[in-house]
Formats: C-alpha cells, sequence, structure tokens
C-alpha cells in the first residue's frame, strides 16, 4: 500500500490565527498591551474589526489584568468604555501600595505619613494608616480617598478630610459634597511622586438635571487629564499642580518687565488668588512611593514593620538596603510627635550575617534580654518555641552617631552605639543595643498585599 504521506516532514494542513474560534482569539489577544494591538490589526484587514470590539476585546484584556483585582463592569457604572478604562486602571495601577508623606505638615495635629492605595469594586481606595494606642500590634487603617471614572472614562477623585466618611459601592453615583467631601486631583509627577491637592474648579448642582460630578482639565504631567464634564472654568485661578505654577511665575516675571500696566494686573491676581486659598478646604499633600515594601530572599529585611517599644507603644519601622549594600532602618512615625516622622534607628555597612551556632557571648547578649510584646502575646510559651527561634545574628549601630556627630568618637565605651539584629526562622527579626536590656521584635505590616491587625475606627 502507497504511503498516503510519502514525506512525513513536510506539515500539512497548518492553522492560521484565523482558523480559531473567536473566543480563543480573544483569549490570545488579551495578553497583548495596546501598542501590539495596534500593530496586530495592522497585519490584515479581518482583524480590524475585532480589534476595534470594545464589549470584546478591550473588555478581555482589562478583565485579564485587573479582574482578579476589582469588578471590571462596575466601573463608570457600566458606560465607560473598555478601552477608555484600561488607561486609567493602568494608571490607577501604579498608586497601588505604600506612599509616604513628604515633607512636614504645617500643624502639629497634621495626618499619619503613610498612606496605603489598594483596589475597591469599582474604585481605589486611600487609606491612611498609622499605629493603634492599645498596646498592642493592632494598626489603624483610615479610608481617605477615593478615585474611580465617570461614564465618559474621565477620572475622579474625592477626599474625605476626616477619614470619617463610608463608601457605598459605587463612588460615580454617590456624588453628595454634602458629607464633607473634597474634590480633588491626584497627579503624578514621576511614577514614584504624587500630589494630592483640592479641585477648585469643581462644579456640583441640586438640581435633578445637574447633579453630576465634574473635574476640571488638567493641564499638569499628571495622570488625572480629565476633560471638561459638568465644569465651570476659572480661568483666574491658581495652577493647579507644581509645574503649571512654575511656569505662572515665569511668565508673570516676563510679563512685568514687558508691560507697562503688568504690575497692576499682577496685584489684582495676588488679590484673587489669596480670596480663592481663604476657600481652601485642603492644602495639597505630596507622596513618595515605598517601592521595596516587602522583604525578598536577598533583602530579608527589607520593607515596612511594626513593633513595640520600651514605652508599650507601637511604631511603624521601615528598613532599605541601599546601592552599596549597607542597611538603615527609619521610624515612619506618629506625626503628632516632632523629628518622629522619619527619624533614624539603626544602620549597618556590612551585611554579612553570623550564622548557628553562636558564641557563648552572642549567647548571652540574646538571653540577657527581654521581649518587647503585647501582653497577650509575652504569656504564650508556645509562641516562643514556634517563631522566635534565631537562626541568623548582624552586628548593627545606634543611629545616634548619625544624629549626634562625634558621639562615637568621644566616647570609649562601644555600648552607646553597638546593638544586634536576631533574625527568626520565620522570617521576621527584632533588634536590640547593648546599652538597653530589651528586645524589639518586628512583624510585617503587610502581606501580600493586605493590612494585617486591621482595627475599625470607634
Amino acid at each position: 500500500m502507497a504511503n498516503p504521506n510519502p514525506n512525513p516532514n513536510e506539515e500539512t494542513n497548518p492553522f492560521s490565527f484565523s482558523d480559531f474560534p473567536e473566543d480563543v482569539q480573544l483569549c490570545i489577544l488579551s495578553f497583548l498591551s495596546p501598542p501590539e494591538i495596534s500593530t496586530f490589526a495592522c497585519t490584515s484587514k479581518r482583524y480590524v474589526s475585532l480589534c476595534r470590539n470594545d464589549t470584546k476585546l478591550w473588555f478581555a484584556i482589562c478583565d485579564r489584568r485587573w479582574g482578579s483585582k476589582t469588578q471590571i463592569k462596575k466601573w463608570g457604572n457600566g458606560k465607560v468604555t473598555y478601552k477608555k478604562l484600561y488607561k486609567t486602571l493602568a494608571e490607577y495601577e501604579n498608586l497601588i501600595g505604600f506612599w509616604r508623606r513628604s515633607g512636614q505638615g504645617k500643624n502639629v495635629n497634621s495626618p499619619p505619613p503613610l498612606v496605603f492605595f489598594e483596589w475597591g469594586p469599582s474604585f481605589v481606595t486611600g487609606s491612611r494608616v498609622s499605629p493603634s494606642r492599645t498596646g498592642t500590634y493592632e494598626v489603624v487603617k483610615a479610608p481617605f480617598l477615593w478615585l474611580s471614572v465617570m461614564a465618559d472614562g474621565n477620572p475622579v477623585s474625592f477626599l474625605d478630610p476626616e477619614c470619617r466618611f463610608e463608601l457605598s459601592d459605587d463612588l460615580v453615583e454617590f456624588g453628595e459634597l454634602e458629607n464633607g467631601l473634597v474634590p480633588v486631583n491626584v497627579s503624578f509627577m514621576g511614577k514614584s511622586h504624587v500630589v494630592v491637592e483640592e479641585n477648585m474648579s469643581f462644579v456640583y448642582s441640586n438640581s435633578p438635571e445637574g447633579r453630576k460630578i465634574g473635574v476640571r482639565r488638567v493641564s499638569s504631567s499628571g495622570n488625572l487629564r480629565g476633560e471638561e464634564y459638568g465644569v465651570a472654568e476659572d480661568v483666574s485661578g491658581s495652577p493647579g499642580s507644581l509645574p503649571d505654577r512654575l511656569m505662572s511665575e515665569i511668565y508673570q516675571y516676563f510679563a512685568n518687565r514687558t508691560s507697562p500696566g503688568a504690575e497692576r494686573a499682577s496685584r489684582r491676581q495676588r488679590k484673587r488668588e489669596k480670596e480663592r486659598q481663604g476657600r481652601r478646604k485642603w492644602e495639597p499633600e505630596h507622596f513618595v512611593k515605598i517601592v521595596n515594601c516587602s522583604p525578598t530572599p536577598s533583602r530579608p529585611l527589607q520593607g515596612l514593620w511594626k513593633g513595640i517599644c520600651d514605652d508599650k507603644t507601637l511604631e511603624f519601622y521601615l528598613v532599605a538596603y541601599d546601592d552599596i549594600g549597607g542597611i538603615a532602618c527609619r521610624k515612619v512615625g506618629d506625626s503628632s510627635h516632632l523629628f518622629s516622622d522619619y527619624s533614624p534607628v539603626f544602620w549597618t555597612s556590612n551585611t554579612t550575617f553570623i550564622e548557628s551556632p553562636f558564641s557563648p557571648e552572642e549567647e548571652y547578649i540574646y538571653d540577657s534580654r527581654i521581649h518587647l510584646w503585647p501582653p497577650a502575646a509575652a504569656d504564650s510559651c508556645l509562641r516562643w518555641v514556634e517563631n522566635e527561634v534565631v537562626s541568623c545574628i548582624l552586628h548593627i549601630n545606634s543611629s545616634y552617631d548619625l544624629v549626634i556627630p562625634n558621639l562615637a568618637g568621644t566616647s570609649a565605651d562601644p555600648r552607646h552605639v553597638e546593638g544586634r539584629i536576631w533574625k527568626y526562622r520565620n522570617g521576621t527579626f527584632g533588634f536590640g543595643f547593648l546599652r538597653n536590656n530589651y528586645i524589639i521584635d518586628l512583624k510585617h505590616i503587610a502581606q501580600n498585599g493586605c493590612i494585617l491587625d486591621t482595627m475599625d475606627l470607634c
């Protein structure tokens, strides 16, 4: 019998992309980025309509990337096109995680400096995170900022200065400013710096026809571009972002030098600006992203941690590795205390751990110190046996010699600055100094994108 395929190496009936069912095609295309989708659409006319299909292709792209984190169909009340939604969600995604306020607040009772952004059903929520005052590891998580989109795809953001507002599932339908919500613009200045400032051009009407949420057009380099939607533009207003303000000052400077009546116009402009500032409900805040907020195998100590201090209060710590291999730890503290926003704790330039077995001297240094735990944890012997087994030790220096110059040089006693990190087998660690008789044990503030041990506000 003759061989039906005389050349077995020759491929027969090769499949092309068009041979796949449409659902398979959409699944494959959902892995591509928008530029790749555009390139693919140019390969054949038959694919143009598929690549333009918003409800099928662009929903599939959004759902694959963010479907496990948020409810794609609820954004914009289900009326926004998914192609527009993709661009907004890609920008919002950069917010997710921890941020630290840059600069001191203007008053003593300024809000906590640590902020955490996370996905909601149809919005992104920003929460202020601070240590509780219960003497435990509990953390206060107070939502204060919400970002979403309107039906036409424009971003919209609201802020609650008092952190008391309880948000319903749909931010866009809310729109009630009687609760003290402040419309704001959230603008990126690079990927790791964001500015939150009041949107002074926001318009809200109580009439049935005008109960719409509006944002002004933002001419900054930020992510919230916002086309006009129910907005009365105030041309005499102050620029919203730092780049706008800088350009305005430059133009004003040259106008004053070239125009005879420019000085009078400038005085009127400054007067209007002062009047507008008097109506502000919110002063701009700058935040810097904490990029490395979790430990890695090569950097086991890095990230955000929390620990009970010698005064029985909970404090937050940020441990960071530098480019030359050193480690530094700072408090991310309660802003009601002077100099506590970002105060140094310890540092070391040598990250070589001492492995077990340890010398008798190191054993004594560890065994002779008490662990600062909450009362419930201090009574648990099981917790001690399972979790606080030391796997390795690291020598550190107190940051006293950084804050107080020449302290190390003027004292012959190294106990003033020398300390230890004890890394435990469960991945956490504790630290202490030779001048003290206690160890501060640190735990994770967040894990797998969720804040641990949160407590409700009273």
